[in-house]
């Protein structure tokens, strides 16, 4: 098994996209890339820890692969709006991508050429491609939210 860690907006709908593909055999919102250790969600929210809203993919490469997951993180979002996606405003729902490999760095710094090549957006791709840091889960309330809620994903995530 393989993990990554896409920064996509509101981790809702990141965590809810990544968890209904095959092969992705969890997906778990939380926080990465700040200052903070232990961050809570008021924190984040506030902007100072500059941590993203993420979600944490584990996954079988061998069922999806690693490039698979950076092409759908690129088609769920408005990879062009910087600290924002939707109504969502602030760095905590910046595009980012932290990898755990240089493979994977090197995976997610071609599929981003790729779609800058292909001209999918009209604007520039601002996605930040970065060392994976310390993941800290969000708390419980967080997980499975729209499963919980029973009601569809809904937070700007489109896949």
């Amino acid at each position: 098994m393989e993990k990554a860690i896409f920064a996509c907006g509101c981790f809702w709908g990141v965590e809810a996209t990544f968890q209904k593909l095959d092969g992705v055999i969890s997906a778990v919102s939380g926080y990465t890339g700040g200052r903070t250790e232990n961050p809570t969600y008021k924190e984040v929210c506030n902007g100072n820890t500059y941590h993203a809203e993420a979600a944490e993919v584990e996954f079988d490469p061998s069922k999806i692969s690693y490039e698979k997951l950076v092409t759908i993180f690129f088609k769920m979002h408005d990879p062009t709006t910087l600290n924002r996606q939707g109504p969502d405003v602030g760095s905590q729902y910046r595009s980012a991508i932290f990898y755990n490999s240089e493979e994977q760095k090197n995976t997610a710094e071609t599929v981003k050429k790729e779609f800058e090549e292909a001209k999918i957006y009209k604007k520039p791709i601002v996605t930040q491609i970065a060392p994976a840091s310390t993941f800290y889960k969000a708390e419980e309330y967080h997980q499975k939210y729209y499963e919980k809620q029973g009601i569809s994903p809904s937070c700007g995530v489109n896949y």
